[in-house]
């Protein structure tokens, strides 16, 4: 996590922006999880399908080196550079199984659609606009703002209901993240 940190603060250094909350706000930290995907890169622009200027997908994401006792995985998608307070959440899935290594690109956003068989029993949780499914970033012009896919290994099945907000998750997580990872690209309205 420190090599994260390190890179977190040199890039909001490099775009003139601060954080008001460090991610993981005094969550034990854990073993580091490596984040990847194959659309967005740390730093770097994300492209527009994965925000409300294209086709507003789901961004797919990747992980590895999760934790030996690894039950359960959850992702947050949060601005901490919007948001009153900090931050604005994007997007909220937990439940994920211990055996997935990622999310695809476009999961759906109606209640009634079924995960991919991979991702049986997961739940997309309330994003900032209080739905159930991911949302883009969407900042005002001429802003770049830092978007934090945070990756969470839980060492238990929480047996979590539907509707959870990201503060309820962080809540409902305390005592059972095992390790975290996350990818920070930039988006930017021109």
């Amino acid at each position: 996590m420190m090599r994260s940190a390190v890179r977190l603060s040199a890039l909001c250094v490099a775009l003139g922006l601060g954080l008001t909350t460090h991610p993981t706000e005094g969550q034990a930290q854990g073993d580091e999880i490596l984040v990847a995907s194959p659309v967005m890169v740390e730093g770097e622009t994300m492209p527009r399908d994965y925000t409300p200027d294209g086709r507003n997908l789901s961004p797919p994401l990747t992980w590895r080196n999760l934790p030996t006792g690894t039950r359960e995985i959850a992702v947050v998608c949060s601005d901490f550079g919007a948001g009153n307070p900090p931050p604005w959440v994007h997007w909220i899935i937990y439940s994920i199984p211990a055996t997935a290594s990622g999310l695809p690109a476009g999961l759906p956003i109606l209640p009634d659609t079924a995960m991919p068989p991979e991702l049986s029993g997961a739940i997309q949780g309330l994003n900032g606009w209080r739905r159930p499914y991911y949302r883009g970033p969407a900042p005002p012009t001429g802003t770049p703002h830092l978007y934090h896919f945070t990756v969470y290994a839980l060492d238990a099945a929480l047996g979590l209901e539907p509707g959870l907000t990201r503060r309820q998750l962080l809540r409902a997580m305390e005592g059972h993240i095992i390790g975290q990872g996350d990818i920070v690209p930039v988006y930017e309205r021109f």
